[in-house]
């Protein structure tokens, strides 16, 4: 009984009676400010007292960010980013260099010589503007159509061609599909086929720079079809609730594979996703090298001042076709490729504003392109002439001590 008079002493303190042997709850005075407003923890907003549904319209759509005009004009001279000459001749040269070893490559791979290859046609300028913006020790996380970031960093014409080949000079020996590079020297992380994988992976790693207070980044590249797999989700989420310094590079493209981006999705892009997971985010014009090098610098300084993730989508277009087991002409028309290919390509615009600039003109084009032209050829006739890898490569380099199941399935081979 002492026990319940004091219990009914706590509840009376706490604002209830009894009543009838039920217990009721006494009026209290009116609430203050702060109790007026939701305290919910996993939310912060105003309670309202009507009934209405968020319309996924209620925004206009997130502005694209951009330097260059079409014709290579810049627009707002502040956001200039005054690069000297050897700088953007640089940029001019690798995405040249891109596109011409695409071209050689995809006809060799019709020609029987490898068994797949994917283009960079189009999207050269998000690689190179990144590319530049990055620290050459931040750490690369691609997808598959990211090779102007390695070709940037000074990865070889040879070791492209022994990749693709898979020859004896293949760095990876000869384990991977073709344009699945790699090179721990030059900090970009080898390319996996499952799509995706990579986000929450560099989101790993970046929290490992954190812990280690390093003055690093990583920047993950991924395609707008990508993000609609789940780890996407659990990369962007992990990023911002563990405060890590990685950039997400979304190389909008405007399919994945043959669809469309009207049947991916029916937000806003990607752009849009990045606030409901509490990310900086914003959308540039992916052929325009300059926007995505400014976006890309200041998204990389800030996400290793502050710890916080950034999430970049880059406007583009892909003109090849997905890949060399791919025909676009099936669900796309000639004229809407032609138009991203001559109307609108990240290579003319810049060629457009050096000629400007008085850095470049129609006989260092033809010289340029000739000599490039040979570059590849050449890498490209040293890269057939070495063996392929044994298979018994396949036994070695997986274990630190090879275990007796393997030792007896080597020995089992034929030599």
């Amino acid at each position: 009984m002492a026990a319940l008079r004091t219990l009914l002493r706590i509840r009376a303190a706490a604002g209830w009676r009894v009543s009838g042997g039920r217990q009721v709850i006494c009026s209290r005075s009116e609430f203050t400010s702060l109790e007026e407003k939701p305290q919910f923890p996993g939310a912060s907003a105003e309670f309202v007292d009507s009934l209405e549904f968020i319309q996924p319209n209620v925004i206009s759509g997130i502005p694209i960010y951009r330097v260059m005009d079409r014709q290579g004009q810049i627009i707002n001279p502040s956001e200039d980013p005054n690069l000297p000459k050897e700088q953007v001749l640089k940029f001019y040269h690798t995405m040249t260099l891109l596109n011409t070893m695409d071209r050689i490559l995809y006809e060799s791979q019709r020609q029987g010589r490898i068994s797949f290859y994917m283009t960079n046609y189009g999207e050269e300028g998000t690689h190179v503007g990144s590319a530049a913006a990055m620290k050459d020790t931040d750490l690369v996380f691609g997808q598959y159509r990211e090779a102007g970031v390695l070709m940037y960093r000074g990865y070889p014409l040879d070791l492209f061609m022994a990749q693709c080949y898979a020859n004896a000079l293949d760095p990876g020996k000869g384990r991977q599909m073709p344009v699945h590079y790699g090179c721990k020297d030059r900090n970009f992380v080898t390319i996996s086929s499952p799509l995706a994988t990579q986000i929450p992976q560099a989101v790993g790693a970046a929290y490992a720079m954190k812990r280690e207070n390093a003055d690093h980044a990583v920047i993950c590249y991924f395609g707008e079809g990508a993000a609609s797999e789940g780890d996407a989700h659990a990369g962007f989420n992990f990023a911002a609730t563990l405060e890590c310094p990685v950039l997400f590079f979304c190389r909008n493209n405007g399919y994945a594979i043959s669809t469309p981006t009207s049947e991916q999705y029916r937000g806003d892009g990607i752009a849009a996703r990045g606030p409901g997971y509490g990310i900086m985010s914003i959308r540039v014009d992916g052929n325009d090298v300059f926007a995505v090098y400014n976006a890309t610098k200041e998204a990389r300084r800030r996400a290793v001042a502050e710890n916080q993730p950034f999430l970049i989508e880059a406007m583009t277009y892909r003109i090849g076709h997905h890949s060399t087991s791919d025909d676009s002409s099936a669900y796309r028309s000639v004229d809407e490729v032609n138009y991203w290919d001559k109307q609108d390509h990240p290579i003319s615009r810049l060629r457009h504003y050096m000629m400007h600039k008085g850095w470049w003109d129609d006989e260092q084009e033809k010289i340029w392109r000739k000599k490039s032209r040979k570059n590849v050829r050449l890498a490209l006739t040293l890269g057939f002439m070495p063996l392929i890898w044994h298979c018994t490569g396949l036994f070695t380099s997986s274990y630190c001590t090879v275990v007796c199941l393997i030792h007896s399935e080597h020995t089992e081979l034929p030599v």
